[in-house]
């Protein structure tokens, strides 16, 4: 999921006078901080609670594979055996790379234990499917902020409030 810093989402408003509009923040050249922020998301069915780890720059194959690998060893800490993930066909999460881990990673998990991964993709286009994502627009309304933009840091931060989880460490993408 992307985080922007400066679009905001729809919302509609009532009032008696004109209706309440939020405009959409114009990015400054000289701002060093980025326009958006990328975050890895799992809604649990057992809790209805979400596991989120955020990314330092873009979400591509390798950033992926290190979340499903912190996020199997969470679940296989917890004594859970498998991983039903039902995700889109992002090119991050079909890719090459990440077949190949995640098919790497069942065959340990056989031999030594652990927590495997079951992929469902969805079809595609078609979001509505997965249950996560009317979370995450229920989330950038409610971490929406009318009149300036947010930091980084605040974004996290309220992001981190709205879904009552900790601020991790964000991952980072390794460069070659």
């Amino acid at each position: 999921m992307w985080w922007s810093r400066y679009a905001q989402p729809n919302l509609q408003t009532w009032t008696d006078d004109k209706p309440l509009r939020l405009i959409q923040n114009e990015p400054d050249r000289h701002d060093p901080e980025p326009k958006a922020v990328a975050c890895y998301g799992l809604l649990r069915a057992d809790t209805q609670g979400m596991l989120r780890r955020f990314v330092d720059g873009r979400p591509v194959s390798a950033v992926t594979t290190q979340f499903l690998g912190w996020l199997t060893e969470r679940l296989a800490a917890e004594g859970k055996t498998a991983l039903l993930l039902v995700w889109d066909n992002a090119s991050w999460h079909v890719s090459q790379a990440v077949r190949a881990w995640c098919k790497a990673h069942n065959r340990r998990v056989k031999r030594e234990g652990g927590c495997r991964i079951v992929v469902c993709p969805l079809p595609i286009k078609s979001p509505w499917l997965n249950r996560i994502e009317p979370k995450w627009v229920h989330g950038k309304r409610a971490i929406a902020e009318p009149d300036r933009k947010l930091h980084v840091d605040e974004l996290k931060h309220r992001i981190c409030a709205y879904y009552d989880c900790e601020l991790l460490e964000s991952i980072a993408q390794k460069v070659a």
